[in-house]
């Protein structure tokens, strides 16, 4: 991977995309259908001050604009090319930019890897020009980028689309759906800062966009539409860090392609490319999106309005059944929609209809005024009981759509100039008045068109900002473990025997090497050893097969539970190895685990699989048998700070469970999130590591720890 450069020298190095004062447009056209063509009306209708220079050799003047033919043959500097020559030409048009110290090249080309064969070996060899130069690159395959500040106003793409001026910035892994978005802007009121189409990241990537967003005055929100993640550790640090101060909504496609089966832990069964996705996004505070109206509306949410401070929601509506629909997706989503004291009750009933509902939804019914509207809305606002307000209206008339509107933007502003900040969204039901603008004094108040919308909106508002509050986790050092020792557990094992499951006795020598807390029990070769270890630990005991070949022991009938006495454990050991023998597999069993008998304790698993792009993925969730049929598990990334593995637990549905369900003590849960933070430490430090499984660990109570009754660990 290409080394990545000092954070204040890779924001340096993308300025000149963004603030050039010279644009070469090579490949430029005299047709007005070609993108070359397209390019040059978009800087001119744009405005760009700086200078601009077409680059076609086989023509004197295009758009008004006098032509070079070649680079070298332009007399100034060149901060920024724009290349649209066919594939074949683009190295030799690379060269030319090296050789005239161009900054800066967006490649609008295609042909390259997304073509696979040839294109894929020329975009090899593109790659490796750059990385030889001085020059940054976006593209190819890309529609190019936009910087609406006053100062620039560069529009180098080939749409003429210019949409609305704020602190909206946008990074695109699809030039369509980028352009898509930046022509809803305008019809959604979501001012842009500046957009990037970033086509095959051949060098910019989204890593190198969120440090220069990072650093721009314009930029307060980020949006990413993603089809791949670049380097997931550097995401993943940029974004936390960003994240702190500009929220980044984030919308992944391609989430399933990677889903596999099963690969001989429950882990490996659960994890796929989607898990791996809501990890990353979910511990460096990215909010995601899951489709592109859930993408545009938060957009339009987190960039318009402040964010909530509570889960008290207030909906002022015209129609009931969208005022019940709404209330319903915020419980749906956690949040609350509470009954309005008897004062505010006392105060809307004071000027509203004598039919209205007024505990919470408010329903000033379907002919309400102008001047009942904005009067309601200051009211809820400034009642001091709410942390965000719904506006749901029906249009009645299409009469009343305006009136209703000029009152709500009344109340706003009457609520914004006594103080109250609260966040209001509006859902404006008109299907002949889709478009209509909702501002005050310059505050854009986010339009939906479905009741249901806005309560999703709140609640990863919500999200992101408790995230925001919290400090960044720390990762503990863990000075008392032998990671030689563990390390020669592994090492060994592959030399001697290659990829595969660790035995039994290596499983357990290597989580004692990393302390974390097994079941005492000892390995046993023949029933009178078994009979032996039994007495020396105890009855009840268990008796379960050693095997690194056979992975689900329970399908086996190798697990023998409540053995209470010496010919018990005898006749365990023996129907194993008869069971073992009939399947012709009696060479598998290493020979038996004697353990005791725990009764106490909530069963949970701990588990780690390593993806190809994300590196190790670790599992919580509920144990025993029942993990692949519930499938209540979070997953994180390694490393995990203390952070992760905080809500890693808290995250699962059966966490109840681990608090004192039904008089039940709470469990240890400062144990399980050691035993996590152990095993993270454990895979980052051996990557020999590839797939891990720890089921069932039994969650003891408070004081009391937590117990390793079945492990296994895979080495490749």
């Amino acid at each position: 991977m290409m080394a990545v450069p000092p954070l204040e020298d890779n924001v340096e190095s993308l300025k000149p995309f963004f603030y050039p004062g010279s644009v070469a447009v090579i490949g430029a056209s005299r047709e007005e259908a070609s993108i070359g063509y397209r390019l040059l009306e978009s800087l001119q209708r744009s405005h760009f001050p700086g200078s601009i220079f077409p680059v076609n050799p086989h023509t004197t003047e295009i758009a008004g604009l006098r032509t070079f033919s070649s680079l070298c043959e332009i007399p100034s500097h060149v901060d920024l090319a724009i290349i649209v020559v066919p594939a074949g030409l683009v190295l030799s048009i690379i060269d030319d930019c090296v050789a005239k110290q161009v900054p800066a090249v967006i490649l609008i080309t295609a042909g390259f890897a997304e073509t696979g064969g040839a294109g894929s070996s020329l975009e090899g060899q593109l790659r490796e020009r750059i990385r030889r130069s001085r020059i940054r690159l976006i593209g190819p395959n890309c529609v190019g980028l936009m910087n609406l500040a006053s100062a620039v106003r560069l529009n180098a793409t080939y749409t003429p689309m210019v949409p609305p001026v704020g602190h909206v910035a946008i990074a695109s892994e699809s030039g369509g759906l980028g352009l898509a978005v930046v022509t809803a802007a305008q019809r959604l009121n979501l001012g842009l800062s500046s957009f990037v189409s970033l086509g095959n990241h051949v060098d910019v990537t989204v890593n190198d966009l969120l440090e220069y967003w990072e650093q721009d005055q314009h930029t307060q929100v980020i949006l990413l539409y993603l089809e791949t993640i670049i380097d997931p550790p550097r995401f993943r640090q940029n974004a936390a860090r960003v994240g702190r101060c500009k929220p980044i909504i984030a919308l992944k496609a391609g989430r399933t392609e990677a889903g596999r089966s099963a690969a001989g832990s429950h882990t490996a069964a659960l994890a796929t490319n989607d898990k791996a996705v809501d990890a990353l996004f979910a511990q460096c505070g990215v909010i995601q999106a899951k489709t592109l109206e859930e993408f545009l509306s938060l957009a339009t949410g987190l960039s318009n309005q402040p964010l909530p401070q509570g889960r008290r929601v207030g909906i002022l509506t015209n129609s009931g059944g969208p005022g019940v629909l709404c209330a319903d997706s915020c419980a749906a989503e956690g949040l609350l929609v509470p009954e309005f004291s008897k004062g505010t009750q006392s105060a809307l009933a004071s000027f509203l209809p004598l039919m209205a509902a007024l505990r919470n939804p408010v329903d000033v019914i379907g002919f309400a005024t102008e001047d009942q509207h904005a009067r309601a809305v200051k009211t809820m606002l400034t009642s001091d009981e709410l942390d965000a307000l719904i506006i749901v209206h029906v249009s009645v008339r299409p009469k009343d759509n305006q009136p209703v509107a000029a009152g709500i933007v009344r109340g706003v502003r009457a609520a914004r100039q006594t103080g109250h900040k609260q966040p209001v969204y509006l859902c404006w039901m008109a299907e002949d008045d889709l478009d209509r603008p909702f501002i005050v004094d310059g505050e854009v108040i986010p339009t939906y068109k479905h009741p249901e919308i806005p309560a999703r909106i709140i609640r990863q508002a919500l999200t992101y900002g408790t995230w925001r509050k919290q400090p960044a986790g720390h990762i503990p050092p863990y000075t008392n473990v032998d990671l030689v020792t563990a390390k020669e557990i592994c090492t060994d094992a592959l030399a001697d025997r290659g990829p595969g499951w660790l035995t039994t006795q290596e499983t357990h020598s290597l989580l004692r090497a990393m302390k974390v807390p097994l079941v005492p029990g000892s390995i046993a070769t023949t029933p009178e050893e078994a009979v032996r270890l039994a007495q020396k630990i105890g009855f009840p005991v268990a008796v379960k097969l050693a095997s690194h070949q056979i992975v689900h022991k329970t399908e086996m009938g190798a697990v023998q539970l409540n053995l209470g006495d010496d010919q018990a454990v005898r006749d365990a050991f023996n129907r194993i190895r008869t069971k073992l023998e009939q399947a012709g597999q009696l060479e598998a069993m290493e020979g038996v685990v004697v353990q005791p008998m725990l009764s106490d304790g909530v069963e949970v698993m701990v588990g780690m699989t390593r993806d190809p792009l994300f590196g190790h993925l670790i599992a919580f969730g509920l144990g025993g048998i029942h993990v692949e049929i519930l499938g209540d598990v979070q997953f994180r990334i390694a490393p995990l700070t203390d952070r992760d593995a905080t809500e890693m637990i808290r995250g699962i549905k059966g966490y109840r469970l681990l608090t004192g369900y039904r008089g039940q003590p709470p469990a240890d849960l400062e144990a399980l999130e050691e035993t996590l933070l152990r095993v993270s430490r454990l895979v980052e430090e051996i990557p020999e590591i590839s797939e891990l499984d720890l089921n069932p660990i039994f969650a003891l109570s408070e004081g009391q720890g937590c117990r390793i009754v079945d492990a296994r660990i895979r080495v490749g």
